[in-house]
C-alpha cells in the first residue's frame, strides 16, 4: 500500500484554449471551471492542502487559487505553450517532492469529489504504479481501414451490443502515475501493461472542449444541483 505523503494532486490550467476561449475562467452558473475544479479537491476526504497543488501561468488563475488558499506552482510560458513534450508541459515532475502524481482534468464540472477520493483510494491500496479512469463500453470499433477491431461475438450474426464483450475508452479524467516516468516522456507507462484501469461514470467525465458542450454542460450542472 502506498503512503499518502508520497501523493500529490496537481491541477493544471491555462487561458490559451482556442475553441473555448478562457473557458476556465469563463462565467459557468455563477462561478467558473477553475473554481469547481479546486472546491472539489478541497472537499476530499483523503488529500490535505499540503499535497495540493495548481500548475498555472496566467494572473487571472493564480487570484482564484491564492483567493481559496492553495499551493500554487508557477507554470512558464513554455509549459503553458507546449503539447509536444511531457517534460516541459509537466514541468514539475523534478520539483514537486513526491514520488507519485495524480492529474485531474479540469474541464469536468460534473465529476465529484467522492469520485476523486475513490479513485486515490484505489492508487494507494493497488501495487501497480499506474492508474486510468475509463469509460465502459459495450460497441463495435473499426479502425482507419475499415477493419473491426473489437472481436465479434460468437455464435452472432448480427450486431448485438449485449453480445458483444466490454471494452473501455479514455475518459480523459483522472490520472495517477510515478513522477519519474514523465522524465522519459512517458507518463503513466507504455500502456502495454501495468496501467491498472479505473471505471468512471460516463456523465461525469462529460469534457468541454466546444462551445456547444460549455453550453450543454451548464444545462447538466444546473439539472445536477438542483
Amino acid at each position: 500500500m502506498k503512503n499518502i505523503s508520497d501523493v500529490c494532486v496537481v491541477i493544471q490550467a491555462r487561458l490559451n484554449s482556442q475553441r473555448v476561449p478562457k473557458k476556465m475562467i469563463r462565467d459557468f452558473n455563477e462561478t467558473n471551471l477553475f473554481s469547481l475544479v479546486i472546491d472539489k479537491v478541497l472537499k476530499s476526504e483523503i488529500i490535505s492542502k499540503e499535497n495540493f497543488y495548481v500548475s498555472v501561468y496566467e494572473k487571472e488563475l493564480k487570484d482564484i487559487a491564492k483567493d481559496k488558499g492553495v499551493q500554487i506552482y508557477e507554470r512558464s510560458y513554455d509549459s503553458a505553450n507546449n503539447d509536444n513534450s511531457l517534460q516541459i508541459m509537466y514541468e514539475w515532475h523534478d520539483k514537486l517532492p513526491f514520488k507519485y502524481v495524480i492529474k485531474i482534468n479540469g474541464c469536468l464540472p460534473l465529476l465529484k469529489t467522492e469520485t476523486i477520493d475513490g479513485f486515490i483510494k484505489q492508487f494507494l491500496e493497488q501495487k501497480e504504479e499506474s492508474l486510468f479512469g475509463v469509460i465502459e463500453t459495450k460497441d463495435y470499433y473499426f479502425n482507419k481501414e475499415g477493419k473491426l477491431v473489437t472481436p465479434w461475438p460468437k455464435d452472432q450474426t448480427i450486431m448485438n451490443t449485449k453480445a458483444v464483450e466490454i471494452t473501455y475508452k479514455a475518459a480523459h479524467a483522472l490520472y495517477a502515475s510515478r513522477m519519474d516516468l514523465i522524465k522519459g516522456d512517458r507518463f503513466m507507462g507504455d500502456f502495454q501493461g501495468g496501467i491498472k484501469l479505473y471505471p468512471m461514470n460516463e456523465l461525469e467525465c462529460f469534457d468541454i472542449d466546444y462551445e456547444w458542450q460549455f453550453k450543454i454542460a451548464e444545462k447538466l450542472y444546473e439539472l445536477d444541483t438542483e
